[in-house]
């Protein structure tokens, strides 16, 4: 019988996890809706790829602590979108923690089976939130009061998600955006299609990742990015 890779039981990720919550500790009963979120994705990667499988055994620092660190970041906000959830980086994790803050996060995934898992993790972590099953576009020309924040997570260069965001950034919203280690040359590039002034904060959670912080953004000339991908007229 050939031996399944990256096979992991929760049992295995005890010390991933001391690791992560010590980076980003959270209270017990967000740590227990973490960790009925965790056993479900387990289960569900098996036939639906959610994470990358050789990732899986840091499963709670490169991914949950990964997503908790944007907390800090905004220790106010309450209501969050996050674009292209897929596994539910950062999005479930974030309704994880804004079920004791009295908050709500707007996941937006295309993918229709991506969806449905989201939809459950949502179930069995009592987690605030609602899975809109649509393009980024559609949703964003449908959304009547900006969030807070808007989060996306190896999803798309910079450029194209700031085209995405920046329909709610009009209506006051602000963006964390988690980045890898590309992240001067995509700043670079944006830089063609938008005036921005970027905060740039460090992963703490291992590797070479970013978080790009924006709170402002305007388009530069006619025909950029915001028109180009469709996102506003």
């Amino acid at each position: 019988m050939a031996k399944v890779e990256h096979q992991v039981l929760p049992s295995d990720l005890t010390a991933d996890k001391a690791v992560a919550l010590a980076l980003a500790p959270v209270s017990r009963e967000t740590e227990a809706r973490l960790d009925r979120y965790v056993d479900l994705l387990l289960q569900w990667q098996a036939k639906t790829n959610l994470v990358a499988p050789s990732t899986l055994p840091q499963l709670w620092t490169r991914h949950i602590a990964d997503s908790l660190q944007l907390l800090a970041l905004a220790p106010d906000a309450k209501r969050w979108t996050d674009f292209g959830s897929g596994g539910g980086f950062p999005g479930i994790v974030l309704a994880c923690v804004m079920a004791e803050r009295g908050g709500h996060v707007d996941l937006v995934e295309r993918n229709a089976k991506k969806a449905a898992f989201l939809r459950e993790a949502l179930r069995v972590t009592g987690a605030p939130g609602t899975v809109h099953l649509a393009d980024i576009g559609d949703y964003v020309d449908s959304v009547q009061h900006a969030p807070d924040y808007v989060t996306a997570r190896a999803l798309a260069p910079l450029h194209i998600l700031l085209g995405f965001a920046w329909p709610l950034m009009q209506k006051g919203a602000k963006v964390l955006f988690l980045k890898g280690q590309d992240v001067e040359s995509e700043l670079t590039e944006a830089t063609k299609y938008w005036n921005i002034k970027p905060i740039l904060h460090p992963s703490h959670s291992g590797g070479q990742g970013w978080i790009v912080a924006i709170d402002h953004l305007d388009p530069r000339g006619k025909g950029n990015a915001a028109v180009q991908y469709g996102v506003s007229k």
